[in-house]
């Protein structure tokens, strides 16, 4: 079976491309297409009301919004995750829901490693002393005003081992770290995992990339915090909710933790603040949810996009949630 789709919208273009990615094989994928820098909740249905293919990374689609749009077939999220999508109304509509799986794992895991280096070999620190003026008055070659750290030999806990998971592993082995896998939140007891109470304070680097869902909100509060050992470091680029934001800085300030790397927060962008913005902080490292944002990354982004597309119209959904 093949659909006749004629109009599509993309209806926060901006959140993926900054002019610097090749649109034309998206825009060739259909006869007819709306491309929106940004769209407010108000806009959301005049903009879709004709449409037959919508794309949306993080506008909100909901029963509303679907009811509508009387002509809609299918919703392309641009990202994996799928929250912003009423699935049960889309279900209940027999509209599909593809998502897109994978393109970001190569600059996730780079991210990753970033914060983890940034804060092991105290890059930030160490620049700003240079800024300042002191290595210009130092009477040695070099300064060693901040203790740098090997990530060879120390033990990475990894929280989430789908496939952002195992691509840090296989770059930590490469560091010549010890990877251990904690144990799914309320899942069964699995071989080769340990239950996160066991995992906690063995760890030197703890790493999340699992999702935010009811069962990891607030996994890592007050209590687990307070099992890791002074000298670990947490990093997160997965969700902010999973991180209880003022726990984190409460045991930063109080030096219960020796560093955070974190890409995200539970507000983004944070409008009404957040207890990890404070600036004084230490050994906290906050950059703005881009672990997923190299170029080639948001390229290959489009790319599923178009092949979701071609898919459907071929009567072959792929990427269905």
């Amino acid at each position: 079976m093949r659909f006749e789709v004629m109009r599509g919208v993309f209806l926060d273009c901006n959140s993926i491309d900054r002019g610097d990615l090749k649109l034309g094989a998206l825009r060739a994928s259909l006869p007819d297409w709306e491309f929106y820098p940004l769209t407010e909740p108000a806009q959301v249905h005049d903009r879709i009301r004709n449409a037959q293919v919508v794309i949306s990374n993080k506008v909100v689609l909901d029963a509303a919004a679907m009811e509508a749009a009387a002509q809609l077939q299918l919703i392309c999220v641009a990202a994996t995750g799928t929250n912003n999508v009423d699935l049960a109304t889309a279900r209940q509509r027999g509209i599909a829901v593809c998502n897109v799986r994978g393109y970001a794992t190569p600059s996730v895991v780079q991210h990753t490693f970033t914060l983890m280096l940034n804060l092991f070999t105290r890059i930030p620190e160490f620049h700003q002393t240079v800024m300042a003026g002191r290595w210009h008055n130092s009477n040695l070659f070099c300064l060693f005003d901040y203790p740098v750290r090997e990530l060879a030999g120390k033990v990475l806990g990894i929280v989430g081992y789908g496939e952002l998971g195992q691509a840090v592993a296989r770059v930590a082995q490469a560091f010549d770290m010890e990877v251990i896998i904690a144990q799914r939140p309320l899942g069964q007891p699995a071989a080769g995992r340990l239950p996160l109470a066991e995992l906690l304070p063995r760890v030197d680097v703890l790493s999340l990339h699992c999702p935010l869902t009811p069962q990891t909100r607030g996994l890592i509060g007050a209590a687990e915090l307070a099992l890791m050992k002074p000298t670990a470091v947490l990093i997160n680029t997965a969700r902010g909710g999973i991180v209880d934001e003022q726990a984190l800085a409460d045991a930063l300030r109080a030096g219960r933790l020796a560093g955070a790397g974190v890409d995200v927060l539970s507000e983004e962008p944070p409008r009404h603040g957040s207890p990890l913005l404070n600036g004084d902080i230490p050994h906290l490292i906050v950059t703005p949810h881009i672990a997923w944002s190299s170029r080639e990354s948001r390229q290959r982004l489009v790319d599923e996009l178009v092949l979701n597309i071609e898919h459907f119209l071929r009567g072959n959904p792929r990427n269905a949630v």
